[in-house]
């Protein structure tokens, strides 16, 4: 770690509380990971449920739309129906929002693999404390 003039800072910190932060890290991770399809399920199905409140209030309010676009597959006998509504929001159904954090299964073994080395090292060694440049290299999962 650098200050504005260049000098190095030498921050000391208890290697024991770094594996700590680091174990609860790893758990944390580990909890979030296992609940996120249970999550998902519940983004989508308040997805769904909003994609049909926008239907209703689109419909609701048709007799306003303006620059109506329609295009017709004879080869499926489809009608697809395009057009803007002017709203200032009022009665709008609001979009539901992701609560978590999606990881990706790669990047859950990184994190794991990355977190259990580091630990794994860490209580090898005999300093009492992490040097900066070991600091640095976990800090992100601080």
């Amino acid at each position: 770690m650098t200050r504005g003039n260049g000098r190095t800072i030498n921050v000391k910190i208890p290697t024991v509380k770094v594996i700590k932060a680091l174990e609860t890290k790893l758990a944390q991770i580990k909890v979030d990971y296992s609940k996120q399809d249970e999550l998902e399920a519940k983004y989508q199905k308040a997805k769904e449920k909003w994609s049909k409140e926008i239907a209703k209030f689109a419909v609701a309010n048709i007799a306003k739309a303006e620059n109506l676009r329609t295009n017709y597959r004879s080869w499926n006998n489809m009608l697809n129906v395009d057009f803007d509504l002017i709203t200032n929001g009022k009665g709008f159904p609001a979009e539901p929002e992701r609560e978590f954090e999606q990881i990706h299964i790669h990047t859950y073994n990184e994190m794991v693999e990355e977190i259990e080395n580091a630990i794994r090292i860490l209580k090898l060694t005999d300093d009492e404390s992490v040097s900066t440049s070991t600091y640095n290299s976990i800090a992100r999962y601080l």
